[in-house]
């Protein structure tokens, strides 16, 4: 299963919706890119700057993050001239319709280029680009999410 960032963040800090992705990626072998050990720890970053975990939560987020990574149950692949170049091609595929952003053509591209399960997103244009190109999606469909999130 192929993780974006945002899932990967929902994994090490808790959000609305992290007890579905917990639950639904359980036993899962999980799978993304190298940049996001960069996108990671920005996006930790920026929460705590918004106040919405304090620095020893961002710590904490990032040595499980790190311990994922090391006990291999995140396996990471490298962002190598073929995902490169496969990138550029997932743009061109979803344009004009899908103005795909270049993290997000990185992440569909080493997914599709991994042959990984499906793809685990809730940004629409990842989501769109890759109902385009035939990739699978969890959630099937975002409805599935937020139909368990407590009132």
């Amino acid at each position: 299963m192929y993780l974006d960032t945002a899932i990967i963040v929902k994994l090490l800090v808790r959000e609305p919706d992290s007890d579905w992705f917990n639950r639904k990626l359980v036993g899962h072998p999980l799978d993304t890119a190298e940049l996001a050990q960069v996108e990671v720890r920005s996006a930790l970053l920026a929460k705590e700057r918004a106040g919405r975990i304090t620095e020893r939560e961002r710590i904490a987020a990032s040595e499980k993050f790190i311990a994922m990574i090391e006990d291999e149950l995140l396996r990471l692949f490298p962002l190598d001239p073929a995902v490169l170049e496969r990138a550029g091609h997932v743009q061109l595929a979803c344009h004009p319709g899908i103005a795909l952003r270049s993290l997000d053509a990185l992440h569909v591209a080493t997914c599709e280029l991994h042959h990984c399960q499906a793809l685990s997103t809730t940004r629409l244009r990842m989501r769109a680009a890759c109902n385009h190109l035939g990739i699978p999606l969890l959630p099937a469909r975002l409805e599935d999410v937020t139909a368990v999130l407590p009132d």
